[in-house]
Parts: C-alpha cells; structure tokens; sequence
C-alpha cells in the first residue's frame, strides 16, 4: 500500500513485537491486537513470510503512526483515516491532521443539527486513554447538552471529575447515530445491561491470570481481557445479522 509517510533510513523486515516496541514509547496503550486490528481493516499490510509471520516495513509503521495520531490527537473515524490514506496512496494532496475545513466564510463550525453516523470499525476510535473535557465531547461526538445530560443519567456516559475517557466519545456517538432511527437513550439500556453481563464474564475468564505473581501477569491478563472482548463483539454482530436474516426471510 502506498509509500513511506516520510523519508527515514530503511530499516530490515519488523516483526509484530519489533513494531510494539518502537510504537509503545509514543502510544502506551498499543496492543498486538490493535495492530492485527488495524490490519484488518486494511490500513496497513505487512508483508508475509513463507511460513505466514509479518514482516513489517518502515512504511508500514509510519501509516499506524499517522492512524494512531489522528485518533488519539484528532479523534478522527477509522473510515476518515482510510480515506486520507487511500487518498495518500494515490499521490493526491490531504489536509494535514488537524487542520479545519474551510469554507468562503472562513473555518467550518461543527454541525450539531445532524449527528455523522458512524461504520462499525469507528467504534476503535479514539484511544480510550484519551481524556476528553465536556466541550471536546460535545463537539467531537456532534451532539447537544440534552443528549449527553440523557446519556450521563443512563449511565451509558461517566465522568471521572472533570473529564470524560474517549470511550465516552464513541458512545455518544454511536448513540446519535441511532437516534437518527428512531432510538432513545432509554432503548439503550438494554445494550448497557448486555454489555455488563459480558464484563462480568470476562472478568471471571481473566481472573486466574490476575491471580499470578509473574511479572507481566497483569498486562497479559489484560491482553487476553480486549481480544475476549473483540471476539464477543464479532460474534455479537455475527448472531444479530443471522438473526435479522431468519426474521426478514420469512
């Protein structure tokens, strides 16, 4: 895909482990699993050795920098972040991360009268390290003090003193994306007492793994916690589509 962000000296093939560790030091929470994530949904492609390992080129590393630079610092879609590499790619120019469209009036305010509807991969983005005053979570998710007020009584939305984590960003907006079809916050409660139910489950999955004394113990606890959590999700969505296909069928 596309060649290298910027210009550095080639260094040879990375391994999975070698690209965690140049990318950790700049991005604390970056997993293994990101990375395979990420890969995933095509925005970025090692190359494979014969017996199946990645092989990662600097090019590579320097596209997941750009992708967890634009979220963490941007809180910018995964479908966004495609676009712009896609665009990248094709050797056509893209507005630098950050900068605000304009318009013949001058820079473009946020729309808050309809809400952008987000694809399923967005619900990575941001890094959930990132924390998010009231102001940023209204205008990065779109929406209005009512809703959010409506989200925080629910309890789908927390805040930790005077701040919100960046799940909350993905939640809000996710929320108002289904509000475009009819949903409230209180028909959202059920997916909030689901999504505790398999909190709990994991928990009790990782729970042996927290129990040990070996160094790392915690992080591979925790490791193993998000893949459980991205395999759940994946099958969520693979039972509602089966589901939806038996009822739609008849």
């Amino acid at each position: 895909m596309g060649g290298p962000l910027n210009a550095e000296p080639a260094r040879s093939p990375m391994t999975i482990g070698d690209v965690l560790g140049l990318l950790r030091p700049e991005f604390p929470d970056i997993t293994i699993s990101k990375i395979r994530f990420l890969e995933s949904e095509g925005l970025v492609e090692p190359e494979r050795s014969p017996s199946g390992y990645r092989k990662f080129s600097d090019a590579d590393v320097e596209r997941l920098r750009y992708v967890l630079t634009a979220q963490r610092d941007h809180y910018m879609p995964l479908r966004v972040i495609r676009q712009h590499l896609e665009a990248r790619d094709r050797g056509e120019s893209v507005p630098p991360l950050g900068a605000r469209r304009t318009g013949p009036s001058g820079p473009a305010e946020p729309d808050r009268r309809r809400p952008r509807t987000l694809v399923a991969a967005d619900t990575t983005a941001p890094d959930p390290a990132v924390r998010l005053t009231r102001r940023q979570l209204l205008d990065g998710a779109g929406i209005d003090e009512a809703l959010l007020a409506r989200l925080e009584e629910y309890g789908l939305v927390r805040r930790t003193g005077a701040h919100y984590e960046g799940e909350a960003l993905n939640i809000a907006r996710v929320a108002a994306a289904l509000g475009e079809f009819g949903f409230e916050v209180r028909h959202l409660r059920a997916v909030k007492a689901a999504a505790d139910r398999q909190v709990g489950l994991i928990e009790q999955m990782v729970a042996p793994q927290l129990r040990r004394r070996s160094r790392g113990a915690h992080e591979q606890a925790a490791e193993t916690a998000r893949e459980i959590a991205a395999l759940s999700v994946r099958l969520h969505a693979a039972l509602v589509g089966a589901g939806l296909r038996e009822s739609l069928d008849h």
